[in-house]
């Protein structure tokens, strides 16, 4: 078996599609398709179902993946060995979100711009069960999650912080327990966010009929806030600058939750030395922040 009929069909079998494989290969898509016959015929077995305009793996071709997954690791690792002297170089394609992107990542994002130009940065934003998924079917190579749970079937992840979360509105009002959040209104980024499901789940416990108003993004919901439209659970992180120039105001109640800031990846999964790298300088970072 060729290493690159293996990266051909580790692309196939991750993206489902031969279309969407032969772009992100920068080949025709005839050469893909060729490729995987040549594959399946070195094995003497197929390894996609044709279903008209779709495909999906056979039991062979699940079999295989984890297989051609290690063995691509490893041929990185090995490069990665035999070039160890030089500077880190490689492409990462890192899952993150629009508090960590916006809030936190800023000067990890400087740090590898300038110090290692070699090692190509792709963000992708994504929450939840969408980065979670993309982990393991190999789209991510990283990805950080906000989450209570630290622990994730098919991923190996690591606690970079507790995530500390504030209730904030734009004047002070009258808080002091979870029922008293039911008597204003209530402002919120999209479902999915592990802090506005978290507190939906808390309110709900309260009055099952509990309805936010959703502003979609952080800088939004904001805006929404201090603008006196409602209240708004938020990272702590967040809200720092507003809390501080006195355009937010932190309310005197703290969620009966913990959420903790993780990079993760998909477990089994051989880092290469440039995702080792930038595992360290976040977790590096991240501790700096406090």
């Amino acid at each position: 078996m060729e290493l690159r009929l293996l990266v051909t069909f580790e692309k196939v079998a991750t993206v489902l599609s031969f279309t969407r494989a032969a772009t992100e290969l920068a080949y025709a898509q005839s050469s893909v398709t060729s490729q995987i016959r040549a594959l399946e015929s070195s094995l003497g077995t197929e390894l996609f179902d044709r279903l008209g305009g779709r495909i999906r793996l056979t039991e062979a071709g699940e079999r295989l993946l984890p297989y051609a997954r290690q063995i691509i690791e490893l041929s990185a690792e090995a490069r990665a060995a035999v070039t160890a002297a030089e500077e880190p170089t490689g492409s990462l394609v890192v899952g993150t979100m629009e508090s960590l992107t916006s809030y936190r990542l800023p000067p990890l994002l400087e740090l590898f711009h300038h110090r290692y130009p070699k090692v190509r940065l792709a963000l992708r934003t994504t929450i939840g069960d969408e980065t979670r998924q993309a982990l393991r079917q190999g789209t991510y190579d990283l990805g950080f999650l906000m989450e209570a749970e630290t622990d994730h079937p098919g991923l190996e992840s690591e606690v970079l912080a507790v995530e500390p979360l504030a209730l904030v509105a734009g004047a002070p009002v009258e808080v002091s327990g979870t029922a008293d959040l039911l008597r204003h209104p209530l402002l919120a980024t999209e479902p999915g966010c592990a802090y506005r499901d978290l507190l939906e789940r808390e309110l709900k416990s309260v009055d099952p009929a509990v309805e936010f108003m959703e502003f979609g993004t952080i800088e939004a919901t904001k805006r929404a806030a201090a603008a006196g439209l409602g209240i708004a659970l938020l990272p702590e992180v967040t809200v720092a600058a507003e809390l501080a120039e006195g355009s937010l105001v932190r309310l005197p109640w703290e969620p009966p939750f913990t959420l903790r800031t993780q990079l993760a990846w998909r477990a089994g999964k051989r880092l290469p030395a440039h995702a080792r790298l930038f595992l360290e300088q976040a977790r590096k970072l991240i501790a700096e922040q406090g």
